[in-house]
């Protein structure tokens, strides 16, 4: 659950606008443009918290389905669900269930919003070009705009040259917690029923749901 948390917190903050660095800012304006021309897509994750001082080791695997303004998403034993118009986080371990509008989510635990964190809100710059399994990827770094409004300082993104995709993330936080996250799959407009953002409670039994 703490990872599932954090998770949210690293997608959910309130970002504000900010002055980029060109050469990175035309790699992230590229790869916007690939994911915004996809209908919907489907991906899958791992991700990872290390912290020396608190020996936290964390892991966890994902994925998710998107379709246009829908999504369903799972991290570990949770799930979100949302058709668009209501929004279901699903809590295994507590068998509590979230109920609340979308709009009132802004999108933040969207899938589409994490693969595209970079848009808005933060400055950019440029690292440099490393091997990553075997492939060439971009490095560029994110830093918050307003960082007494967010835990972490500084966002590490890995984009495949070849590819124009996203392979990795890192999140470095003030507390030297940090957070890896590798995409392990993508599938573009992959064929996803509407049926995959129903709730349906029946296939939770014993569950009690919580309305905002």
């Amino acid at each position: 659950m703490k990872l599932l948390v954090t998770l949210f917190v690293f997608i959910s903050v309130s970002f504000f606008s900010s002055a980029q660095d060109t050469k990175a800012q035309a790699i992230l304006d590229k790869l916007s443009a690939k994911l915004k021309s996809h209908t919907s897509f489907y991906v899958e994750f791992s991700a990872i918290i290390k912290n020396s001082a608190t020996k936290t080791n964390e892991s966890e695997t994902g994925k998710g389905w998107v379709k246009s303004n829908k999504y369903c998403a799972s991290f570990g034993d949770n799930t979100i669900i949302s058709n668009g118009i209501k929004t279901w986080t699903i809590v295994k371990e507590e068998k509590l269930v979230y109920e609340s509008d979308a709009d009132e989510e802004d999108e933040s635990i969207n899938p589409r919003k994490l693969m595209t964190i970079w848009e808005t809100g933060f400055k950019n710059k440029y690292g440099k070009e490393s091997s990553l399994n075997g492939e060439t990827v971009h490095s560029i770094y994110l830093y918050p705009k307003n960082p007494k409004s967010v835990e972490y300082h500084t966002i590490v993104l890995y984009i495949s040259k070849a590819q124009n995709e996203l392979k990795k993330v890192i999140m470095r936080s003030k507390d030297g917690t940090e957070m890896t996250y590798k995409l392990n799959k993508y599938t573009p407009n992959a064929k996803v029923s509407d049926s995959q953002f129903v709730f349906e409670p029946k296939k939770y039994p014993g569950y009690t749901v919580i309305k905002d």
